[in-house]
């Protein structure tokens, strides 16, 4: 049975979503799911494969049900760690498990570095962190590229161009840059511009996300286990390089998961990944010592 709750934290009415009992009944520590800007709701095919956990997911700081309340539009790891670290106080239940996608992975660092007594475990799956690549420049690029597509023709020109950047296999090089703009229909989308412009992944709201700097020295030293995680199908994208770059300043090489960016999706989305399969290398990663 999943409960719902609403966190009054500063600036924010913060929803979150419990899935078990709280302590959990069986001593082990609450998952925490946590995505950007995907909410709760995406989480829900893998939390299915945990009903001997209590799970908790939430809707971050002005998305989906967490009504912003501190005038901003602005989505940072900085802003999103310190609610999480509010939410765990709040559940009372210790340090937590945490699986992080995609900004959610980015929020989960920067909380570590922060407040590494809040997790013990840290499975960070392709963390989108534009520095790490050599080619972090030219990616700077390509995601101006989708965001003036976005600007300028709407959101299905712009999530066009976003597919385009995520999909292209290695560095963004002059060959990329020379491609047509591509044809919303292409990928199933409508050509017309609603006029809306505040879309949290076109805009350049969520900027901060990829232009987070993890601090090595930081993640490297607190108690916390960090796990960074790459999906088997994502090879050669910009998330499945940006997750070895990442690896690789911790010291570590990533974990392959099967699937792809979005591995743990159900069909409902339109992008879906194998929830079973990687529900069980989660669960595998999570009772490594």
């Amino acid at each position: 049975m999943t409960k719902t709750f609403t966190l009054a934290a500063p600036g924010v009415d913060l929803v979150y979503d419990v899935r078990g009992p709280l302590p959990p009944a069986d001593g082990r520590p609450v998952l925490l799911m946590i995505g950007q800007p995907m909410t709760a709701e995406g989480f829900g095919a893998l939390a299915e494969h945990f009903p001997d956990r209590t799970v908790v997911t939430y809707d971050p700081r002005g998305l989906g049900r967490s009504v912003r309340k501190d005038g901003r539009t602005d989505h940072t790891p900085q802003h999103q760690a310190a609610d999480l670290h509010l939410l765990i106080e709040e559940l009372g239940a210790g340090p937590v498990e945490i699986f992080g996608s995609s900004g959610g992975a980015v929020t989960g660092l920067e909380l570590v570095a922060t407040h590494p007594g809040d997790v013990l475990t840290l499975v960070a799956h392709e963390p989108p962190i534009t520095c790490v690549l050599p080619d972090a420049e030219a990616a700077d690029r390509a995601r101006a590229g989708f965001h003036e597509a976005y600007q300028a023709k709407g959101a299905g020109a712009g999530m066009a161009a976003f597919i385009t950047m995520t999909s292209w296999q290695g560095e963004f090089t002059d060959a990329y840059f020379a491609q047509p703009a591509p044809d919303p229909a292409a990928f199933g989308m409508p050509a017309g511009d609603d006029g809306n412009r505040d879309d949290p992944l076109l805009s350049k709201s969520s900027w901060a996300i990829t232009d987070y700097r993890p601090d090595p020295a930081l993640l490297n030293a607190a108690p916390t286990r960090v796990v960074v995680a790459v999906g088997e199908e994502s090879a050669g994208t910009y998330t499945a390089r940006t997750a070895l770059g990442v690896a690789a300043l911790l010291g570590q090489e990533a974990t392959v998961f099967p699937s792809h960016h979005g591995g743990f999706l159900g069909g409902q989305f339109g992008y879906a990944g194998k929830p079973a399969e990687f529900a069980a290398r989660l669960r595998e990663v999570l009772d490594a010592t």
